[in-house]
């Protein structure tokens, strides 16, 4: 099952670069890396990241992180997946694509 994390285009840059990613602000502070299923990933788009341009969309197989993948209740009851204990990195990366904003929401691509 492939989960998804949305990147600014400076996370992906760091990532890219670097080989590693330890989280955005926002997952460093909860402890873990916040991902989304693609059913999740259009509403994380709207909620936290509305007009925000240069945003990356990547892929990720949920099997990769083992033990370190935790599915917990967050918003609307909704399970979502959570990576702890570790960074994320580029090598783990199944594919990754540009989320264009077209007439101010972001288009996910998923094919």
């Amino acid at each position: 099952m492939l989960i998804y994390k949305i990147l600014t285009a400076e996370q992906w840059s760091e990532l890219d670069q670097t080989g590693t990613f330890e989280g955005a602000p926002i997952d460093l502070a909860d402890g873990y890396i916040h991902t989304s299923t693609a059913e999740q990933a259009q509403e994380t788009a709207d909620k936290h990241f509305a007009g925000v341009k240069g945003l990356m969309l990547a892929a990720l197989d949920a099997e990769t992180y083992g033990d370190d993948l935790v599915w917990e209740v967050s918003r609307g009851g909704a399970e979502f997946p959570h990576i702890y204990n570790r960074p994320m990195l580029r090598s783990e990366v199944i594919w990754a694509r540009g989320m264009p904003l077209i007439d101010g929401r972001h288009v996910l691509d998923f094919s």
